[in-house]
């Protein structure tokens, strides 16, 4: 089908009236920017013949001599945008030329300052209708959004970070303190599932805390067979690289699977495992999980003592999908699953945190029955550190979940 392009200036709504736009309007807003800006250059035809006029947008007068933040008031984007869509006019007859549009300095500048106002106030438009369904379009809206707002922001990409913790232990543990190294690569912008890619406040804190007490956290070997531990999202390995160093002097070697989902997450993951340990062998394996849609086979045929998992909830349905593999893969007599999450008070991720006790209920509610179930054993509220943790984590809340 041929592109039609249509100028960001004539088409894209007032951001004043982002509430009031639905999922098409934006879908189509969103699919027009790509088809400009997405789109390669098309490369030149040999003619022999004249050229059509290529049609210009026309553009009001524009003071450019301040430049724009990108954060103006409502009252100032209703005002621009709507004075803009009223000179669109006859324009709308014509298909303008993609290469020329795309070269438009004007245009590039509104739809920079567009797409950074949309981001900004994307959080209540996500989240307004009552259909998850649509709330989930609307998210992945935002992220294409945001993927193409990353795309004007030049050449020059995100470096990969080397980070290097050092945790203290209590004596008798068997070393002075845990030293970890770790590479944070570049997130997607275009995929939340890369998350993993970094290290995350509540995986350090958690892993600070075994360290300290590694029995407290059942990193201790079972009279009758090794140790097994299963971290779920591992993401950089954090936790189960740490925990295999507590346990690097125990004569019997732990079986330690660090699991997560996205390829380049579990490609980095496993940089992380051999950046640790050394060619002659290590204690983590790496394995690919699907939440949704597990396989219960070789590494995951047999049950876990302990299962880790630090801020891995960021859809509504992570917490029932995880307790689903929690009661399959967690040993059924001593068996305990660790869960630390962040507390977001604002933003898309905003109530997360209760899908948690929405899924697993307090043991101490438990009515008398037969059978035993997953619940919550206890609860502590953890206070945000200086320096760890992203700007929306207002604190941490650690679950010691096992069966009841």
């Amino acid at each position: 089908m041929a592109i039609h392009p249509t100028p960001p200036t004539s088409s894209l709504p007032p951001l004043a009236k982002l509430s009031s736009c639905t999922l098409a309007q934006i879908s189509q807003a969103i699919d027009n920017l790509r088809a400009i800006y997405a789109t390669p250059p098309t490369p030149p035809k040999p003619t022999l013949f004249l050229p059509k006029p290529k049609f210009l947008p026309k553009h009001l007068i524009h003071d450019t001599t301040v430049p724009d933040s990108g954060y103006a008031s409502a009252e100032g984007e209703d005002d621009d945008s709507d004075s803009i869509l009223e000179d669109e006019g006859s324009e709308d007859q014509f298909s303008f030329d993609l290469d020329v549009l795309r070269s438009d300095t004007f245009e590039r500048e509104f739809v920079i300052r567009w797409l950074t106002g949309f981001t900004v106030r994307s959080d209540m438009w996500v989240y307004a209708p009552e259909d998850e369904t649509e709330s989930d379009a609307r998210a992945s809206l935002v992220d294409a959004a945001a993927s193409l707002l990353a795309s004007f922001a030049g050449e020059e990409e995100e470096e990969d970070i080397t980070r290097t913790f050092t945790f203290p232990t209590l004596p008798g543990v068997g070393t002075s303190a845990v030293h970890v190294e770790l590479n944070d690569a570049p997130l997607l912008t275009d995929d939340h599932t890369s998350v993993g890619l970094q290290s995350w406040g509540s995986s350090i804190l958690l892993a600070e805390r075994m360290c300290l007490d590694p029995a407290a956290f059942g990193l201790v070997h079972p009279a009758n067979h090794p140790l097994r531990i299963l971290e779920l999202g591992a993401g950089t390995g954090l936790l189960s690289i740490a925990a295999a160093k507590l346990l690097a002097s125990s004569t019997n070697v732990p079986e330690i699977v660090a699991t997560d989902y996205h390829p380049l997450v579990l490609d980095n993951l496993r940089a992380n495992v051999e950046r640790n340990f050394s060619s002659s062998g290590h204690s983590v394996a790496v394995r690919p999980l699907d939440w949704q849609y597990p396989m219960y086979e070789g590494l995951f045929a047999r049950s876990f003592d302990v299962i880790l998992a630090a801020d891995v909830i960021y859809h509504p349905d992570h917490a029932r999908w995880i307790k689903a593999c929690v009661e399959r893969l967690l040993m059924s007599d001593r068996g305990v699953f660790w869960l630390i999450i962040p507390i977001r008070p604002t933003g898309r991720h905003e109530g997360m945190s209760s899908t948690v006790e929405a899924t697993f209920p307090r043991a101490s509610d438990l009515e008398t029955k037969q059978g035993r179930e997953l619940a919550i054993l206890t609860v502590e509220e953890l206070s945000k550190h200086s320096g760890i943790g992203r700007a929306d984590e207002g604190g941490y809340r650690l679950y010691k979940i096992g069966w009841a």
